[in-house]
């Protein structure tokens, strides 16, 4: 039972005493409306009556005659030498039903409803599930995490930083993540070039405010990442795809397109294209940059996967051969870590990025200094580096697992492609299979198989599926359901 000194009577108390209705009734209506809104719940203990009319600013006679009020129509029992609580039962109307007020389920009013941003990732509670490529939060190093931040949020010099006025990112770590940037990834920045965000998608979606206008024409990959599609749609965007074969997209196609019609955007995963995990060659690279100097077109390249590499040093970013500020380069930092400390940026020219940290000051006034100073000491002391390495030996073990499976169980069925980095593999059938209904089978298998991750059309079938979540146990047994699953509806 709460303390009645807790209980916040001016935020549902408030009178008139100009109005015709007296304020002892002002006062009773509205302590019958916190009731049925179930605000003061039963059993609750109020204020005395002198204590309440000293806090609304009233006569203690007129609070006397509030709580005589709800006395008399069975909202409050008053016990002698106790006090005044709410009744356990509500009163009833004379047809016997409850004077009950619960929370509507529905708006009064009218509103947008968009099919575009409904989210494929219905999960329930299953044993084993599948995922589009997703880390291991089992394999972070939370010792090392814990230290950090605990550390973090006691210092002293910390405190000053933790206000409204570092709209732009922490100075320390966009200086640590500039030098983190330059040497894995080649990208020689300043702190003008960058902005952090909280995600990959907001960062998509800041990009998207800023270059998009209703009816602009954004070249995506005919098989391309869903989030980043929906938030081109979502602002007006008109979405247009192009063939993406072993060597990534098919830059031809787009120069066709050049051609043709005004292009305002292409989208690119060239590291690791998502989903079907192939890496834009050299070649094509250069011709999308020199297309985008022709065509006058921004390139968002979103650097999907690009720290998880296992076979030799990945190609370096499309930025990196950007001299005519083309390129507007995405990321994420701290992927391998539990999802809070998670980040993501963007990289682009100075004058861009003016326009960007305008929309982040509204949109996330206040960031997260902590864990920016925590991810910052983190690149600065090598645990970023210490604890990628060590995962990394992990998923590739992960990766080559799930290609044997593949391979030796479902050989016949299937063509696995083995990625060179990422955490995901790239599964097309050879045998036709309801995708669908295979994700339906496997539920009731307490497999879980998200929508997102099946590509059904009729001239694919295919699942992108993650093999970093799962450990070797874990896979056998998913794909042991899975087999069985395939078999009984090949077999009908």
């Amino acid at each position: 039972m709460p303390s009645p000194v807790e209980i916040p009577y001016r935020s549902f108390i408030s009178f008139d005493r100009n109005s015709n209705t007296s304020v002892y009734l002002q006062i009773s209506n509205a302590f019958i409306s916190a009731i049925r809104r179930n605000i003061l719940s039963p059993n609750t203990k109020l204020l005395g009556t002198r204590a309440l009319s000293n806090l609304l600013g009233t006569h203690r006679n007129t609070i006397v005659s509030v709580y005589d009020e709800l006395a008399s129509q069975g909202w409050i029992d008053i016990k002698p030498n106790q006090g005044a609580f709410i009744s356990p039962t509500m009163p009833q109307t004379a047809d016997g039903s409850l004077l009950d007020i619960t929370y509507a389920n529905q708006t009064g009013f009218t509103f947008r409803k968009s099919a575009l941003l409904d989210s494929p990732y219905e999960r329930g509670n299953f044993q084993y599930s599948f995922n589009d490529g997703i880390p291991d939060v089992r394999l972070t190093q939370l010792d090392d995490l814990a230290r950090i931040y605990s550390a973090t949020l006691k210092r002293k010099s910390n405190r000053r930083k933790m206000d409204y006025h570092n709209q732009d990112g922490s100075p320390y770590f966009k200086e640590q993540l500039q030098g983190y940037l330059s040497l894995s990834r080649g990208l020689q920045i300043s702190a003008a070039n960058m902005l952090i965000t909280r995600s990959v998608e907001m960062s998509l979606f800041i990009i998207a405010e800023v270059l998009l206008d209703p009816g602009d024409i954004v070249i995506v990959g005919a098989l391309s990442y869903f989030s980043a599609n929906m938030i081109f749609q979502k602002n007006g965007a008109s979405i247009r795809t192009i063939p993406v074969d072993e060597e990534g997209i098919d830059v031809e196609a787009l120069a066709d397109i050049c051609q043709k019609q005004k292009i305002r955007m292409v989208y690119v995963t060239p590291q690791q294209h998502y989903p079907t995990t192939v890496t834009l060659n050299v070649q094509r690279r250069m011709r999308l940059l020199q297309l985008a100097q022709e065509y006058h077109f921004a390139i968002v390249e979103d650097d999907h996967d690009y720290d998880f590499h296992y076979e030799k040093q990945p190609m370096l970013p499309l930025a990196t051969l950007d001299t005519n500020g083309m390129v507007i380069y995405v990321g994420s930092f701290g992927k391998s870590l539990v999802p809070g400390f998670r980040t993501g940026f963007i990289v682009a020219p100075e004058n861009i990025m003016l326009e960007m940290r305008k929309l982040l000051g509204i949109i996330d006034r206040q960031g997260d200094v902590l864990i920016e100073q925590a991810l910052g000491e983190m690149i600065e002391e090598g645990v970023i580096h210490r604890h990628l390495k060590k995962s990394l030996k992990i998923y590739r073990e992960r990766r080559d697992q799930m290609t044997r499976i593949i391979q030796q169980q479902f050989g016949e069925h299937m063509k696995i492609t083995k990625p060179p980095g990422g955490l995901a593999c790239w599964l097309e059938f050879k045998t036709p299979v309801n995708l669908l209904q295979l994700g339906k089978d496997a539920a009731k298998e307490q497999l879980f198989i998200p929508r997102n991750i099946l590509y059904q059309n009729g001239q694919l079938t295919a699942i992108r599926l993650g093999f970093g979540h799962l450990t070797n146990e874990e896979m056998e047994d998913s794909f042991t359901i899975l087999k069985m699953l395939m078999e009984r509806q090949i077999k009908n």
